[in-house]
């Protein structure tokens, strides 16, 4: 695994109206990496994570992607430079057909060019979505829903793949399937920032930690590290 930081966050604020969120947050996910962002509900992780894609104008701050300077572009681009994002609560596209879902995950030129080979792999990856290819995405199971939302963002070909809360709402079974895909993706090349309340499991596949409380970083480190930490076994995992 490469230790260069592909995407690389200084001193950033944002928030809503007069509400601030995030305070001088800085953080870095090397590449060919997870690197986890964890914390309560309301830490900020969404916050973040609409920032970095590019939905959200910080008030504050500067972000890097690939040793350029995004701040200031829009998400349309930052999309076809690889940075993509997979929202909480899945938000596919519920009146269309799966195959429909996964095909508008491809709009940049760059991944289109290659959708035919691309909806191979995420078929391959999740065979359920090859069998349900056909269906309307609101007809789906919590959990088919949100492999289908990460199938739609690999279609967009990405180099870091922005993940939030990619478990909230699935059965235990699902969300160790969903936990063992981002590690298999990984492990083939791909770059994941993860924002996850589940921390127990987020820090057993995580390389990289950051965890954030009241909208500032309160610790990082290696994954395994943070989760021998006294201070977070008992904050975050009830130990």
């Amino acid at each position: 695994m490469s230790e260069a930081a592909l995407l690389a966050i200084e001193n950033l604020a944002a928030g809503y109206g007069a509400v601030t969120v995030l305070r001088g947050v800085s953080l870095a996910a090397p590449e060919g990496s997870i690197t986890a962002l964890v914390g309560a509900n309301g830490a900020g992780k969404s916050t973040l994570m609409r920032v970095l894609a590019g939905l959200l104008d910080p008030s504050e701050g500067r972000l890097a992607f690939a040793g350029e300077d995004i701040t200031a572009l829009p998400a349309h681009r930052r999309v076809g430079r690889g940075l993509v994002l997979v929202p909480e609560g899945r938000l596919v596209f519920p009146h269309l057909s799966v195959a429909e879902n996964l095909r508008l995950g491809a709009w940049a030129p760059h991944a289109r060019s290659h959708a035919s080979d691309t909806v191979l792999q995420v078929e391959t990856l999740f065979p359920r979505l090859a069998e349900r290819r056909a269906q309307h995405a609101g007809s789906l199971s919590g959990g088919e829903q949100q492999m289908l939302a990460l199938g739609r963002g690999l279609m967009a070909r990405p180099r870091l793949l922005l993940l939030d809360e990619p478990t909230l709402g699935l059965a235990p079974q699902m969300a160790r399937a969903i936990f063992d895909t981002v590690t298999r993706l990984r492990d083939a090349g791909l770059t994941i920032l993860i924002a996850e309340q589940d921390v127990r499991t987020t820090l057993a596949i995580a390389d990289h930690a950051w965890v954030l409380e009241n909208g500032r970083i309160k610790k990082q480190g290696a994954a395994a590290s943070l989760r021998d930490d006294p201070e977070i076994r008992a904050a975050y995992l009830g130990l």
